[in-house]
């Protein structure tokens, strides 16, 4: 059931984590990256006029999506990918719309690849193949299998009896790297002449290829580039990029002694975090990964499998940063960063704060604010079928500033939403918002408020 590649991979992970080689970060050594490591977004040069430089440069380009994961937290059974985000499209149809209407405009082969999961693999080759027909070339290949640990006495716990699915688990998106070489893709891509793959999580609506960062890579010849943005409140637990001892490297909340974790969350000191947009030159993946070079910081996560405690060990992408040559970050606008990891976040993308464009999601120019509003939805709305059946349609919410709904509430069809709003069902009370309310800055407790 698992491969030499596999086996390799997860005995020589284990061993690293027995070892117990994580260095302590010297919390005194942290040094603020400067511009020259981590680029303003604005300083980057223009990316070529002339259509044709641009197709070249697009010809050197593959996107990666991280297609591992389940929708499970939004209540859904299969890939989380194809959940529908809008108008009746799911993640996937967006990315595959997005890089088809790049392939035509500028005449390029722009290829993508997903990397899935055992978890997610079926049901993606069964989606795909709805685009055989787009003028897009799909690769899917999966990410390693490893199996779970038994905590107690660190044997595999598939040789324990438990041979189903729940004895194994996929090791985290730094996987990527060595999966990209043991399938064969990279070797493939590499023969296309491809040089650039642009990594992102597949939830994600804000990672949309970017010409002048691939312009500014290749020009520099900068083997890594990681896309972080300026912190805000809700990012205080995002990893950020620091200089240390002459490398730039990844710091990540886990990483952070118990007496300064304060200090991390802080909005002065670390100003940006990691959105997971990654750019990676692929020949030296190739060589980093053939090196075995790829010591990335192991994540240990517990978990609990009919009442036994296990261990996965996992690696972040990100933190590969420090391998790579001329690694940089781009300090991106936060429009390149629109996870969707909850049901708030569907509403967001769902309103009129956005549009549609070609695949493309587009924040809606007459919403003042630069940041979006802050929603908060409880339990009832936290499965998609519920979610969608407790709003009739989703309220105009380009003047709103925050939101929190608790409780059995119900939203009619063309509600607007405005300023700062508390809606709190009292218990066992079933509370319906009726079509075309209006409501700006207020608590509501029962119809009476309304």
């Amino acid at each position: 059931q698992i491969s030499e590649n596999e086996k390799a991979g997860f005995t020589s992970l284990v061993s690293r984590y027995l070892s117990g080689e994580a260095e302590q970060i010297e919390w005194s050594k942290i040094q603020t990256p400067t511009d020259e490591v981590v680029v303003p977004f604005d300083t980057l040069a223009p990316a070529p006029e002339d259509l044709d430089a641009k197709r070249k440069l697009l010809d050197k380009l593959v996107v990666l999506k991280l297609n591992g994961g389940l929708g499970t937290t939004m209540g859904c059974t299969g890939p989380k990918s194809v959940i529908e985000v809008r108008n009746g499209f799911t993640f996937l149809d967006l990315i595959v719309i997005q890089i088809e209407s790049l392939n035509k405009k500028y005449g390029c082969n722009v290829p993508l690849l997903l990397m899935n999961s055992f978890n997610t693999h079926d049901d993606t080759q069964k989606i795909v193949e709805k685009y055989s027909n787009s003028n897009i070339e799909i690769h899917t290949f999966n990410q390693s299998q490893y199996p779970r640990i038994v905590t107690e006495d660190f044997l595999p716990l598939p040789s324990k009896g438990k041979t189903g699915k729940d004895g194994w688990y996929p090791p985290g998106h730094g996987d990527v790297f060595p999966s990209l070489n043991n399938s064969g893709k990279l070797d493939t891509l590499l023969s296309q002449g491809k040089e650039y793959v642009f990594v992102a999580n597949s939830d994600n609506l804000g990672a949309i290829v970017d010409i002048k960062i691939l312009n500014h890579l290749i020009h520099n010849q900068n083997e890594y580039c990681m896309e972080v943005t300026p912190k805000t409140l809700a990012d205080v637990k995002g990893g950020t990029l620091i200089s240390y001892e002459g490398r730039v490297q990844l710091l990540e909340i886990a990483q952070v002694p118990d007496e300064h974790v304060n200090e991390f969350k802080s909005i002065e000191k670390f100003k940006i975090f990691n959105t997971n947009n990654l750019w990676v030159n692929l020949k030296a993946i190739k060589r980093l990964v053939e090196a075995e070079a790829l010591k990335m910081e192991i994540i240990p996560n517990p978990k609990e499998v009919d009442g036994v405690k296990v261990l996965q060990l996992e690696t972040a992408a990100g933190a590969a940063i420090r391998f790579f040559e001329k690694a940089i970050g781009i300090n991106v606008p936060r429009s390149r960063f629109l996870p969707v990891k909850a049901t708030s976040d569907l509403l967001l993308v769902q309103s009129d704060l956005y549009t549609l464009v070609d695949g493309f999601v587009i924040r809606n120019p007459a919403r003042a604010n630069p940041a979006n509003p802050s929603i908060e939805l409880g339990p009832e709305f936290k499965k998609v079928a519920n979610f969608l059946a407790r709003f009739k349609s989703i309220p105009s919410i380009v003047e709103l500033d925050s939101l929190k709904v608790s409780g059995d509430v119900w939203f009619g069809s063309g509600i607007t939403l405005k300023g700062k709003l508390t809606i709190a069902a009292k218990s066992g009370v079933k509370l319906e918002i009726p079509d075309g309310t209006v409501l700006e800055n207020k608590d509501i407790n029962g119809p009476e408020d309304l």
